[in-house]
């Protein structure tokens, strides 16, 4: 069987023979694969125009939506994923990181697009006035490129691999042509058939390259984007592509790295019982085949022996084998090939000053590779720190004082994480900062951390995952960050009502005064920049006096007569908070309407004191709205308080949650 390509809307075969995609633990054939005279270039035209399109009349919270409905459907069917996935080597418990973590980076997604806009424009930073009467601004917006993503994914991962790239991108509305690594190739297309037959997917929004990539790379331009993820060879070999040096495509590269773990000078036992478990957790979950998994491990001269016979024993009890077999704990690596691989990364760790401090003594037939534990007593062979097998392998290495550790660490010249054990801030601080150049995460372990710690070698949707140098200096993930990467930077200029009607976000200046009280507008009828200017209130000795009874707070500048004339004030002065809620006094209608609650206050800031004579004065404007459900939407509204003399005293944002058109229909 060979498997097949789905591009322009077809499911293809490729021509020719193909290469044969094999069962990891058996050797038996599965399918072939070939993209030999598929369409490729074509498929990247045919992705931008009409994937493009069918993404951005969608927009980012509809866009949200089906991502968590397509989370939701290849939940029900992920037993079949499971089921394939054994054959690629992995145990159910690798299953889980790769589908269940895959499947979960679509549900952070979707929940990350609640807080965007309905449209396709990102709104950055805040309005910039580039005149002093307002009438010229500025404003950085993130807008969609109008290209394709290529997304080329290593074979350990060929799910989690697939979605943690397609979710942001998704998002983001840019078209996605995936790409999987041929030996786990047919994992990849059964996901894809899953994830197009849920019917959530716009046509073009995702195609499957399965087989070469051909002259793919020659029809991209400065519109488009790959990334990569797999060895750093043929990461640097992509990279000087025209497409990337001449035509300006961005080249995004996550590859391998040795990543190191140190155990701290000031470690307790239990945080080196802790990071034995780590280390052998890491050898075990895919085998090592993970490029997060770690490489080496330093650990001060006189507790060198006590980490490895304690990460010695996690590894002994462990069962190699078929891992559709009842009770195995280690399937074997993705092929011979890779075994071939490791095989010889390890010989050359030997020669370069390693020796063999301990190997598993199970079956090291077929594709299977035991764990092995290395120990380097001289750690300052450039080739130690050069070299990785990827598998289960791990080298340790002395060092004699923190200052060396961090220097040996450098020598693996960029990686993708790191793990420290400690709890002492001091030491935490200086491996930071002497990390900081050549890691892209930092995974502090200590007794605290040791229950809820999601480990060293696993990326969450939430926070970075990439590093400098030999890993690639590329960045994924990292919550919306890797949604901005897939969108243009652009400066606007233009006066603060074109800013208002662009963004979808009020720019100082655009006011529209309220016909109507705001909070009798449903969701859908208030506008972007209407603008409430409320009634005064002038203020008293007894507010200040009340409040003070009311709300304990006695602090000296607003109850001490004497006292607050030396402060920084002059007077007496009004309470902030009084402010606020004499603020809200002004700008509340009581009356029940379709504002339902107060949903929280943001960036409150005090500016001028109050005292006792001043008068208080309220504009409060619609600031920005987004949906929340299909009851109600979060509508933000800028709130500034002035005084007498028109001077603000105090701003801030107002959310709050109100009713939408058809929840007040079904209410009446």
């Amino acid at each position: 069987m060979k498997l097949q390509s789905y591009l322009m809307g077809e499911w293809r075969e490729g021509q020719g023979e193909g290469v044969p995609v094999r069962d990891a633990s058996t050797g038996e054939v599965l399918a072939r694969v070939t993209a030999e005279g598929l369409p490729v270039k074509e498929a990247v035209a045919w992705g931008r125009e009409v994937g493009g399109r069918a993404l951005l009349a969608l927009g980012f919270q509809e866009r949200g939506r089906r991502l968590r409905a397509l989370a939701q459907y290849l939940s029900e069917r992920k037993e079949a994923l499971y089921r394939l996935y054994a054959t690629t080597g992995g145990t159910r418990r690798d299953a889980w990181y790769d589908v269940d973590g895959g499947i979960g980076v679509l549900y952070t997604y979707s929940s990350l697009a609640r807080n965007l806009p309905e449209g396709n424009l990102l709104p950055e930073d805040d309005f910039l006035p580039l005149s002093k009467d307002l009438s010229f601004q500025g404003r950085h917006v993130l807008a969609p490129k109008g290209g394709i993503t290529v997304q080329i994914n290593a074979f350990n991962f060929p799910v989690w691999g697939l979605l943690e790239k397609f979710a942001p991108a998704f998002l983001a509305g840019v078209p996605t042509l995936a790409k999987p690594a041929t030996p786990t190739a047919h994992v990849a297309e059964a996901l894809v058939r899953m994830m197009l037959e849920s019917g959530l997917l716009p046509e073009g929004s995702l195609q499957l390259l399965v087989g070469s990539v051909g002259d793919l790379f020659d029809a991209l331009d400065h519109r488009d984007s790959v990334f990569f993820t797999g060895s750093k060879a043929t990461a640097d070999r992509i990279r000087r592509h025209p497409a990337f040096l001449e035509r300006g495509a961005l080249f995004n590269a996550e590859a391998d790295s040795l990543n190191p773990a140190i155990l701290g000078e000031k470690a307790t036992e239990e945080e080196l019982s802790r990071l034995a478990q780590e280390i052998a957790q890491e050898l075990v979950i895919k085998t090592g085949q993970r490029c997060t998994a770690i490489r080496r491990v330093f650990a001060p001269k006189d507790r060198l022996e006590a980490l490895l016979k304690a990460t010695q024993k996690r590894l002994e009890a462990l069962r190699l084998g078929d891992p559709r077999e009842e009770g195995v704990d280690l399937g074997p690596l993705a092929s011979l090939e890779q075994k071939a691989e490791v095989e010889k990364a390890v010989a050359a760790l030997l020669e370069a000053g390693a020796r063999v401090y301990w190997r598993h003594p199970g079956r090291g037939d077929g594709a299977f590779f035991p764990p092995t534990l290395l120990l380097a007593e001289d750690p300052w062979s450039e080739a130690l720190h050069q070299v990785e097998p990827f598998g289960p392998v791990a080298t340790f290495f002395p060092y004699g004082s923190r200052e060396e550790a961090a220097r040996l660490a450098a020598l693996g010249g960029g990686s993708l994480v790191a793990t420290l054990a400690t709890s002492d801030p001091e030491e935490a601080r200086f491996y930071l900062l002497a990390l900081a150049p050549y890691v892209g995460r930092l995974h502090l372990l200590n007794a605290r951390t040791a229950a809820s710690s999601t480990g060293h070698g696993s990326p969450l949707p939430r926070l970075l995952h990439g590093g400098p140098g030999r890993a690639g200096g590329g960045e994924e993930l990292g919550g919306l960050l890797s949604v901005k990467r897939h969108l243009q930077r652009v400066a606007l200029q233009a006066d603060p009502w074109l800013l208002s009607a662009l963004t979808g976000e009020y720019a100082k200046g655009a006011e529209k005064p309220a016909e109507v009280h705001p909070f009798r507008k449903a969701y859908e009828d208030l506008e972007v920049g209407e603008t409430l200017t409320t009634h005064r209130r002038t203020v008293t000795e007894a507010d200040i006096a009340l409040f003070s009874a009311l709300s304990w707070d006695h602090f000296y500048a607003h109850t001490d007569e004497i006292a607050a004339k030396e402060s920084l004030f002059g007077k007496r002065v009004a309470h902030g908070y009084f402010v606020l809620s004499a603020a809200a006094g002004l700008f509340v209608d009581p009356a029940p309407g379709p504002v339902l609650a107060n949903y929280g206050l943001e960036g409150l800031r005090f500016l001028e004191p109050v005292g006792a004579g001043d008068t208080l004065q309220v504009r409060l404007t619609v600031k920005r709205k987004r949906p929340r459900d299909e009851k109600t939407g979060v509508v933000e509204w800028a709130a500034e308080v002035v005084n007498q003399e028109g001077k603000p005293v105090a701003t801030y944002t107002v959310l709050t949650l109100v009713a939408r058109k058809g929840a007040l229909a079904k209410g009446s």
